[in-house]
């Protein structure tokens, strides 16, 4: 029954998803904690200029991280219904979002990450928009240049270009060689202006040394415990059955569906590869990643034709996240 109302369109359920992260960020913003953030993570290039300005107040870096967190919700569920991807209008992806990321407790706070996903969502929607495009050199040009702003702020997002220069050519009616440079021009293009202006005014070696420490420097935050892997166990256990639910409705989706969650595969693979291969990036990236498997699961709840099943995932979920909540508590009482 709660799950077919939150799959409806009903408008109470655009106020369910901002309600739900006020009460997972509730606790550091009634006792706001200063991060005690790496030199690599403050010296993100543009991360450090707006850091610079709340960096005395924790409570306003709460804030701030809190509407950003809305922000991305809002930005998945305009994403969803722009393209269609479960093909009924439901508010189902935000909710979904702010559930699944209240899970990881230990983001609670102000991230380069947070920043970054907002433009790696203006980078997904501008190569999405590129579907059956003759020549979507626009479109490819604005992915490259929003993804390149989003790595100015969490420069691990670097790993995401391969995926996006791949889902360029899926999506575009007829791959050649423009797309792929006119992207990486976009891409670039951010660089261009920051060396440029590092340039000018006499900075351009604690620029270079800046890149290096962001580069070399092991990231150490969120060090796993076993409640993280289990919660991430699980997520990874519904992505699996949200995959097989798309494999079932291949036949019948529209081709621009099926090429959409490639594009999704592509960005959770390198997501979750990077996180397991790569030492300098750590579980913050998980933000990113449960992005394109947001979409994912909410296909498969809004599809699954078993209401018992149905709503039992759900229910395991929802206790799941509430379970992060208490063994948060705990460990800070503690």
């Amino acid at each position: 029954m709660v799950l077919k109302k939150l799959k409806s369109n009903h408008t109470i359920n655009l106020l369910l998803f901002p309600l739900l992260a006020i009460i997972f960020w509730l606790k550091n913003l009634l006792a706001p904690q200063q991060h005690l953030f790496t030199p690599a993570e403050t010296e993100n290039f543009l991360f450090s200029i707006l850091y610079g300005l709340i960096k005395e107040f924790p409570f306003w870096q709460n804030v701030t991280a809190l509407v950003l967190f809305l922000f991305i919700a809002f930005a998945v569920l305009q994403i969803s219904t722009r393209f269609n991807f479960v093909r009924i209008r439901t508010m189902l992806p935000a909710t979904l979002f702010v559930l699944i990321a209240g899970g990881f407790t230990g983001m609670h706070f102000l991230h380069p990450v947070y920043f970054g996903a907002v433009f790696f969502l203006g980078a997904l929607y501008r190569l999405l928009s590129a579907y059956d495009q003759p020549q979507p050199y626009s479109a490819a040009f604005d992915t490259g240049f929003f993804l390149g702003i989003s790595i100015l702020f969490y420069m691990n997002l670097l790993v995401l270009l391969p995926a996006f220069l791949i889902g360029i050519g899926i999506l575009s009616r007829e791959t050649r060689w423009r797309e792929y440079v006119i992207l990486i021009i976009g891409f670039l293009l951010p660089y261009i202006f920051t060396a440029s202006y590092a340039y000018i005014t006499g900075r351009i070696i604690k620029l270079y040394d800046l890149v290096w420490l962001i580069f070399l420097t092991p990231n150490e935050f969120l060090q796993p415990g076993i409640h993280l892997y289990v919660y991430t166990g699980f997520l990874i256990l519904l992505t699996l059955l949200g995959s097989i639910k798309i494999l079932q409705q291949y036949d019948s989706v529209k081709v621009s569906t099926r090429k959409y969650f490639i594009v999704f595969f592509l960005i959770f693979a390198s997501t979750l590869l990077s996180i397991l291969l790569i030492p300098l990036i750590a579980q913050e990236m998980l933000l990113i990643t449960v992005i394109p498997v947001t979409f994912l699961i909410s296909n498969y709840f809004v599809f699954m034709k078993s209401r018992f099943w149905g709503n039992f995932w759900f229910f395991l979920l929802v206790l799941m996240v509430a379970s992060m909540q208490i063994l948060s508590l705990l460990k800070q009482v503690g």
